[in-house]
């Protein structure tokens, strides 16, 4: 087929619907990442929250997208995607200028009725709500929207959209800041959300395919997740009582906090019931641990220990902009690495990036980190995706890749209390701040190992249990 050709096809393989919804995407990632950069700044130096409360706020923020995820597209499908994207804009619209309004004093009435910590913990869940409907309306699209032979360069399109948004954040954010102040970041935010709910009510229509299975209901997302779980009758009362004592933590004072051995009990309780697939995520939360700590610490450290005057978001740009340029090019040269190993090169390499930033505090340094942190990023996340859909038993193939995002959402709220609290240790305590990001790197490499070992006990199970359902 010539270029041509090909050219038409995608010219007239979209439906309008495709690029409404795929350009409304460009400014939903661009609100979420210019208002995850600069949250972990706002909250310590405008509403002067320390070090470990900063850590916890911005896990919460960027933690609670992935799990609410999972129903969300249950949700958009009984709504409808046109009706499902209108209000999830709204939501984001408000959300956002609540963010940038919390220390307004319109809301003091608010904030003086709750603990502070809470009152901000609430508010900065509000964008969830939003992402989680935004996120299968738009995929949901692009299946739907798309003739059979551009489908998988709809899928493309829409990667690429997502990490334009991403990387457009940033530096959106790194303008607001500079000329606008801190707080008017999220009301940027807020502004370019609203713009696309108008974009939706005019230019969207919901698209329709033939032969659609009926969407399933929140209930039954809710029993599929009982049966990925494992145990869940263990399971999901010890769940409980930990989201309990997490929400308890936000009333005490910040310096009590859960003994240790309270949450060490929890998590074996959770282990010993949680089923083979969800050891899998539970592992691999690690990554997401390390890799989030470009949002939740990197900030707070540059400013602190670097360059009070540096251009935060700016700085944070490196990572989508890696992607953007190198995705093809690194997947194209790590194609014929198994999947499972290629999660755990990406993994090893996130890892070692920290550690050029703890040897080389720069700038220069941090640029650095995060070029090979997103060279990790590239390396395992198509190939995560891709052994988790082999993973899936028959006909369970969409219920498996619904929860592959849990490890993202439990890795930024570990990754929020581990490195607030990691980073007042070194930082404060210690005066030691460089071993934190060793702190970091060790998280990361005990992940690859422990990955390394699943894969050696588990891989033997899946082949004997492959070969009993052929006899």
């Amino acid at each position: 087929m010539s270029f041509a050709q090909r050219l038409r096809e995608i010219r007239t393989g979209f439906e309008r619907p495709f690029w409404v919804a795929n350009i409304t995407e460009i400014f939903e990632r661009l609100s979420y990442y210019g208002a995850f950069s600069s949250l972990a700044l706002y909250l310590q130096e405008k509403l002067n929250f320390s070090t470990q409360q900063t850590g916890t706020l911005t896990g919460i923020f960027g933690g609670m997208v992935w799990f609410l995820a999972i129903f969300g597209g249950a949700a958009a499908d009984r709504l409808g995607f046109r009706r499902a994207l209108s209000i999830a804009y709204l939501i984001l619209a408000t959300a956002y200028f609540l963010i940038g309004s919390i220390g307004a004093s319109w809301l003091a009435p608010a904030r003086d009725a709750l603990p502070l910590g809470l009152f901000v913990a609430f508010i900065l869940i509000l964008p969830a709500l939003g992402v989680s409907l935004v996120k299968p309306c738009v995929v949901g699209t692009t299946a739907r929207a798309s003739k059979e032979n551009v489908r998988s360069i709809g899928y493309s399109i829409y990667y690429t959209m997502v990490n334009i948004g991403g990387a457009a954040g940033p530096y959106v954010a790194s303008w607001s800041h500079r000329h606008l102040g801190l707080e008017n970041v999220y009301r940027v935010a807020a502004l370019s959300v609203f713009a696309m709910f108008f974009v939706v009510l005019i230019f969207f229509r919901e698209p329709r395919k033939a032969g659609d299975a009926p969407p399933p209901s929140i209930a039954e997302v809710a029993r599929n997740f009982c049966v990925v779980l494992g145990n869940y009758k263990l399971v999901l009362p010890v769940l409980l009582v930990a989201l309990l004592l997490g929400v308890l933590s936000l009333f005490l004072p910040w310096g009590f906090t859960i003994p240790w051995w309270i949450w060490t009990a929890l998590l074996v309780l959770v282990l010993a019931g949680i089923s083979r697939f969800m050891w899998f995520l539970v592992l691999f939360t690690g990554y997401w641990v390390v890799f989030w700590q470009q949002y939740i610490s990197l900030p707070g450290y540059i400013h602190r220990y670097i360059n009070s005057s540096a251009d935060v978001e700016l700085i944070l740009i490196t990572d989508g902009l890696t992607v953007i340029a190198l995705t093809l090019a690194v997947n194209y040269l790590t194609r014929k690495i198994p999947a499972f190993q290629a999660v755990i090169l990406g993994t090893v390499i996130t890892s070692l990036a920290w550690v050029i930033l703890a040897l080389r505090p720069t700038v220069w340094g941090v640029v650095l980190s995060l070029f090979v942190l997103a060279l990790g990023e590239i390396i395992q996340s198509p190939r995560y995706y891709e052994y988790i859909s082999r993973l899936a038993p028959p006909g369970q193939q969409g219920t498996y890749m619904g929860f592959a995002f849990l490890p993202i959402g439990i890795g930024s709220l570990i990754g929020g209390w581990f490195g607030g609290r990691l980073a007042h240790h070194y930082g404060e305590v210690a005066h030691q701040p460089n071993r934190f990001w060793f702190a970091v790197t060790a998280v990361g490499l005990a992940t690859a190992v422990l990955l390394a070992i699943y894969n050696k006990i588990v891989r033997p199970v899946q082949a004997n249990e492959q070969a009993t359902a052929k006899t």
